[in-house]
């Protein structure tokens, strides 16, 4: 257990095993990070890697004041769980595909008196809402795999008979936009608590995780609607965010950039698009500042998946995978850039986060159909 909690310096912690794959240059960003006025902790996810200037599958602990560039521009993306009531033995993922046809588009008429009732009001970007996005988002309909847990499973009402539906994506062009305002104001310095800046920029926030939410409900909506299924929300889990907390007895705040809360409840960590994804159990836990992994980790930059695989597989071939399922991904670089063999093996992910004892599986989910885009990268 002790090898998968690794103290990297006095502020430092990695969440890994000895044989975890994790690039040196995110290693160095969460030392830099480190080193922020204010900042106390920072602790690295076993799906740790390198982002724009900070690192992506971590957690960062500061007092006095907080960071938005470590939360990203994507604020609230996260990952919702809806049960159906498709039948798992009768869905093959053709019949899905076709189904479900495109969902790019923004919703029609017929939604907005649901729009108006889940979106906060005022804060523009409404035409997102409803659309997956770009990069790693997606929605994809599972089945359940095996069952480590069937009394917790049945308490969630999920059922091995029916599919699940899993959807990852975030606050659209509002998170961006926010992000932005705050560069340009006052670049990477960090905002101090309680300031006008400060106050502001968390009402913003907390508008980008109502409307991220909102569009996770108004995605799975939709793909029910089109499929003629039924279906109820398990868990919807933000991994970028900021929140007060307290840590070794200190008040300050709490910066996730791509790490899943582990003291909000269950949580679902998914693969690549052509691997499984858990649902779990978090056991808080200081170390980990109260956070796990939020998927597989990228092994490779998005720059250069293309020219690894373009000679291996054509995008028709990517878009079938090892375990049976159907990629609907439309827009040929990211459907290379999203490429399974882009992405670290997500066995080795929980592994890991079982070791040093901050989670348990509860069940596994294979993917059936997903979802990305059925045009360009939106």
């Amino acid at each position: 257990m002790g090898n998968c909690i690794q103290q990297l310096s006095e502020s430092v912690t990695l969440i890994a095993s000895d044989d975890t794959w994790i690039e040196g240059n995110a290693i160095q960003q969460l030392h830099t990070t480190s080193k922020l006025a204010g900042m106390r902790r920072v602790a690295g996810m076993p799906d740790l890697h390198p982002g724009r200037g900070y690192p992506v599958g971590a957690a960062f602990f500061s007092t006095g004041r907080l960071y938005p560039a470590l939360i990203g521009g994507d604020i609230g993306c996260g990952m919702a769980l809806w049960t159906t009531d498709l039948d798992a033995r009768k869905s093959p993922a053709e019949k899905l595909e076709k189904r479900l046809g495109n969902i790019d588009a923004p919703l029609d008429d017929a939604w907005q008196t649901l729009v108006s009732e889940l979106a906060p009001a005022n804060v523009g970007f409404q035409q997102a809402l409803g659309t997956i996005g770009g990069g790693n988002h997606f929605a994809e309909l599972q089945r359940i795999d095996h069952i480590y847990d069937p009394q917790a499973v049945a308490a969630l009402q999920l059922d091995m008979k029916q599919l699940v539906l899993l959807v990852h994506s975030g606050s659209r062009g509002l998170g961006g936009s926010i992000l932005e305002q705050h560069i340009h104001r006052h670049g990477h310095a960090g905002l101090v608590q309680d300031s006008a800046d400060c106050v502001d920029y968390l009402a913003q926030h907390d508008g980008a995780l109502q409307y991220a939410e909102a569009n996770r409900q108004l995605i799975a909506r939709r793909m029910l609607d089109r499929l003629g299924a039924n279906g109820q929300q398990v868990l919807d889990v933000h991994h970028n965010l900021v929140t007060p907390a307290a840590i070794q007895g200190e008040n300050g705040w709490l910066h996730r950039k791509g790490a899943t809360p582990s003291d909000t409840g269950l949580v679902v960590i998914p693969g690549s698009r052509g691997d499984y994804s858990y649902l779990a159990a978090p056991i808080p836990s200081e170390a980990s500042l109260f956070s796990l992994a939020h998927g597989a980790g990228r092994k490779w930059m998005r720059s250069e998946c293309k020219d690894r695989l373009v000679k291996r597989y054509s995008p028709a071939q990517l878009s079938r995978t090892k375990l049976g399922s159907h990629v609907v991904c439309q827009d040929k670089h990211l459907i290379y850039e999203e490429a399974p063999e882009a992405y670290k093996p997500v066995d080795s992910i929980i592994a890991s986060m079982e070791q040093a004892g901050l989670l348990t599986v509860l069940a596994k989910l294979r993917p059936v159909l997903t979802y990305k885009t059925r045009g360009g990268c939106c």
